[in-house]
């Protein structure tokens, strides 16, 4: 430890040294330990946001969890919209790294409209189903790490009144999870609508499951196509689905009820949190931007097989998991395939992606079938950012 290092863990704060109070990080994998020193801790550990949320608050999650087998986890979350300033010397950092090297002076897009997006309409007899998501948050409430129970009831009446106001095809029903009874929670579980209880550890340590199931729900429309979660990782989680291949259909929807969405709250006097350089603000640093995530579930027993899966992946920046989440694998060939990205890209250039990219993992599994080479198939590696330099996800 050079001098300034040393005199800088000797600070007092409360009677405590900076030394005494920063964490052991020599066995974490996440991005906030990589950039977490003990001089960068010292100045932030004097900070918080005007509603009180620390640096310890931030971090909390990344202490508790030194990393994920397979994933490198950011280790890090924001209790409120000012976290991202307050702290910004390690959230820039975070962002940076995790986003692909997205500046400090970066400036996000957001499309909405879905007749931006060209083709869509995917193989059935590949692609079993496919989905879009996205998170938002309402200004001037903590979010979920932070959050009061009276704000986070708050938050659940402004969804509901928001929702109910939806018609059409959009038209649905609100089910708190406390007042659910046995045959509606099972209903939702046969139809993988439910989001129960977090049992990870990420989401634990970051306080998000506090007060459990106060204030949390799931509302869906009549089709089960359209779907909000309130108040579970973020405060909605807003999802459109459907069975088959028919991206178009379900992104559509998607962008129509965020659009009706946002309108219904803003009659209201509210916002959703949003900046021109983080793009719309969620919970976690790996949200910020567009927050979405496009993914099919999609047969390739053939090309998930192939030696040059992973990199065919990485070249279209697309990533995979098994249909049962994050740390499953893919069962009788099925894999659930979507964007790796979040934040420097728009909502119709990330579902692009996803579309482009399936489109051809299809043709590529279509000629495994009948024993033909894939090499005239495969993608070349995408540039991100400049020019000069070439960033793979």
């Amino acid at each position: 430890m050079d001098q300034v290092s040393e005199d800088m863990s000797n600070l007092q704060l409360g009677g405590r040294s900076v030394k005494d109070d920063f964490p052991n990080l020599s066995e974490h994998n996440n991005h906030m330990a990589k950039f977490l020193t003990i001089d960068l801790y010292s100045k932030l550990r004097e900070q918080c946001t005007p509603n009180g949320f620390t640096i310890d608050d931030v971090i909390q999650t990344g202490v508790d969890n030194p990393g994920h087998p397979y994933i490198m986890t950011v280790g890090c979350v924001a209790g409120d919209e000012e976290s991202y300033e307050v702290f910004k010397d390690l959230m820039d950092l975070v962002i940076e790294e995790r986003h692909g090297g997205y500046l400090p002076n970066d400036m996000h897009k957001t499309d909405l409209n879905p007749e931006n997006l060209k083709g869509g309409d995917l193989d059935d007899n590949y692609v079993l189903s496919s989905r879009v998501r996205t998170g938002r948050s309402i200004r001037g409430y903590c979010l979920p790490p932070h959050c009061s129970r009276g704000e986070r009831r708050a938050v659940e009446r402004l969804s509901i009144e928001a929702l109910d106001s939806l018609k059409g095809d959009l038209q649905g029903k609100y089910y708190a999870l406390k007042n659910m009874t046995d045959e509606e929670q099972q209903q939702l579980i046969d139809d993988h609508l439910l989001f129960d209880k977090p049992v990870s550890p990420l989401l634990l340590a970051s306080g998000m499951a506090r007060d459990w199931p106060d204030g949390r729900g799931i509302w869906h429309n009549d089709n089960k196509t359209f779907l909000v979660w309130v108040n579970e990782e973020d405060h909605l989680r807003v999802i459109s689905m459907q069975k088959g291949g028919n991206m178009k259909e379900v992104f559509t929807r998607f962008c129509t009820g965020l659009t009706q969405l946002e309108s219904l709250f803003k009659e209201k006097g509210e916002a959703f949190m949003w900046n021109e350089h983080l793009g719309y603000i969620l919970t976690c640093p790996s949200n910020l931007g567009t927050g979405l995530r496009a993914g099919v579930h999609v047969k390739l027993p053939n090309m998930g097989q192939h030696p040059e899966f992973n990199e065919v992946l990485k070249r279209l920046r697309l990533q995979k998991r098994g249909t049962g989440g994050v740390d499953t694998d893919a069962v009788g060939g099925v894999f659930d395939i979507s964007n790796a990205d979040r934040l420097g890209f728009s909502e119709v250039e990330l579902v692009q992606m996803v579309v482009d990219g399936v489109k051809l993992l299809v043709e590529m599994e279509k000629k495994l079938e009948t024993g033909e080479p894939i090499d005239s198939l495969m993608p070349s590696i995408q540039r991100y950012r400049t020019e000069e330099t070439i960033v793979i996800i």
